[in-house]
């Protein structure tokens, strides 16, 4: 299972049950089948402990080759759960949780995370790819019969990100920063979309737009895909280095639509948060974009940021209403059309590995009264404005930062009919408020404390690569709203360098 968002966990165990498997791990023997999980949601582990068998921390090119090899190896000889356990503890980012205690303070926070057998280490770090070329990315895979949400080819260009957003977990837990070569990219683009006969091609990535050689992966990818009738979509720009060059090299096939991400409505609170992006980059995206064509843009936001105030909110109107406005004040802007606004505005959830772990999220009340001020804010039919569910954030945000406990919860929603929580129509909160009841825990404890600085956390035991100290010093620059410089600039000592073996960057180099 890949754990990509907190409220899919219930449909883990539905799948469990459906295939007659016990849904914890304690009750499966040799007999059953290993359950393993991997993606972002390990780095906090523990609310879904109990239901695995191992977690996978990191990256899975290598690591799933090894797990099969040691439960191959296990199988010929013999060897009983507790044994093959033992043996795939020694993998590089491999974690089993049963293999570790959890004890408690009285005020409920944690006390300590120990290892329950000798051997086992006390941290597990994560396990990485060091050269990504050492690993191609997929040349075919199975095409839906369906509609779904990524119905195009995609391929990874690079692994990480170089920006240091305050409140990005992919941005922590993804370094160090790594590229794939523009060759390997352009060759296997096209294969895959000879493969699957797909006709819009994305180039996937945290921000594709720093990649080093970016200019060389469409040179290569439009010396074939023009022909062959292929759009490219680069879904993860950002506005600072959004050129005219990439609208070119991007839309000779069809336009796709544009997307920019600023975050937050003021200066201020994009200094707070480390979005390095001012409303003249903002600016100057919007205004290459209107003049290549484009009449309509998304700018995504978030609301309940720390030191967050109403004026920010407004911030978020007024940035929408200028980029309006702005197109009506370019000459050569497409004629005969009215601009599209979109505005997409997220609750801000405080997560694992971050600056801003340490922070309490805003509670549901005050950010249902933040979007009905937003809406309040905006007057123009030019501008659509879209949020998420305060109450789905809420939820998210008790599992993000929740601890071993949160298990027996999520199986009692789970025994009272919670499944497919991330969609309107099965979401019921009241169910998650009576299973919380049931199982006797308070989830304000979880999302609206704010964490100590020297607290153990449930994640404490995991490495990811970014160390502690770090986290600790961007939040302190945080509350001072100081900037950090991305990291192919200026090394912050995050610390996870220590997974390649050296610096993440020749910084001898002209890499600006």
């Amino acid at each position: 299972f890949s754990l990509e968002y907190e409220l899919c966990y219930t449909n883990i165990l539905a799948m469990l049950r459906l295939s007659g498997i016990p849904l914890r791990a304690a009750d499966r023997d040799e007999r059953w089948p290993l359950i393993i999980a991997g993606g972002p949601c390990v780095c906090n582990a523990e609310p879904m402990a109990d239901f695995f068998d191992i977690m996978q921390l990191g990256e899975g090119e290598q690591m799933l080759q090894d797990i099969c090899a040691t439960v191959e190896q296990g199988k010929k000889q013999g060897w009983d759960k507790e044994t093959l356990l033992r043996e795939l503890a020694k993998l590089p980012g491999v974690y089993v949780p049963s293999f570790y205690d959890v004890t408690y303070l009285p005020d409920g926070r944690i006390q300590a995370i120990t290892p329950n057998r000798p051997g086992v280490p006390a941290c597990i770090t994560k396990a990485i790819v060091k050269n990504m070329d050492d690993y191609e990315p997929p040349k075919n895979f199975v095409v839906p019969l369906v509609g779904a949400v990524q119905d195009r080819a995609c391929v990874e260009v690079l692994r990480g990100c170089v920006r240091g957003c305050r409140f990005c977990q992919a941005g922590q837990i993804y370094r160090p920063f790594r590229e794939r070569s523009p060759r390997q990219i352009s060759d296997c683009a096209r294969e895959l979309c000879r493969t699957t006969g797909y006709d819009e091609l994305s180039l996937t990535s945290l921000s594709t737009s720093d990649h080093s050689r970016l200019e060389e992966i469409l040179d290569r990818l439009n010396a074939w895909a023009e022909a062959d009738h292929v759009s490219l979509s680069l879904p993860s720009l950002r506005v600072d280095n959004f050129s005219q060059s990439l609208v070119e090299k991007t839309t000779k096939v069809r336009k796709s639509g544009l997307t920019f991400a600023a975050e937050a409505g003021t200066q201020r609170l994009r200094d707070v948060i480390n979005k390095n992006v001012t409303w003249e980059q903002i600016e100057r995206g919007c205004r290459i974009a209107f003049s290549e064509g484009y009449t309509a843009v998304k700018l995504y936001f978030m609301m309940g940021l720390p030191t967050e105030t109403m004026e920010d909110i407004k911030g978020i109107a007024d940035t929408a209403q200028q980029v309006v406005d702005l197109f009506y004040q370019i000459p050569d802007r497409p004629k005969g059309k009215s601009v599209q606004v979109t505005i997409s505005v997220a609750c801000f959830v405080p997560k694992p590995d971050t600056p801003f772990q340490f922070c309490a999220q805003d509670r549901r009340e005050t950010l249902r009264e933040k979007q009905k001020y937003l809406l309040s804010c905006v007057h123009s039919r030019k501008i659509k404005v879209n949020y998420h569910d305060s109450a789905t954030s809420v939820l998210e945000g008790v599992f993000a930062k929740g601890d071993r406990r949160l298990g027996k919860v999520i199986e009692t929603a789970f025994e009272n009919g919670a499944f497919f929580d991330t969609w309107e129509e099965y979401f019921d909160y009241d169910r998650w408020v009576a299973a919380f009841a049931a199982c006797g825990i308070d989830p304000d404890f979880y999302n609206y404390r704010p964490l100590g600085l020297d607290e153990v956390t449930p994640w404490s035991h995991l490495d990811v690569g970014v160390t502690h100290a770090h986290l600790v010093r961007e939040y302190q620059k945080a509350l001072n709203a100081e900037t950090t410089q991305p990291c192919n600039r200026q090394c912050s000592g995050c610390g996870a360098n220590k997974l390649l073996g050296g610096p993440c960057f020749d910084y001898s180099k002209d890499l600006l």
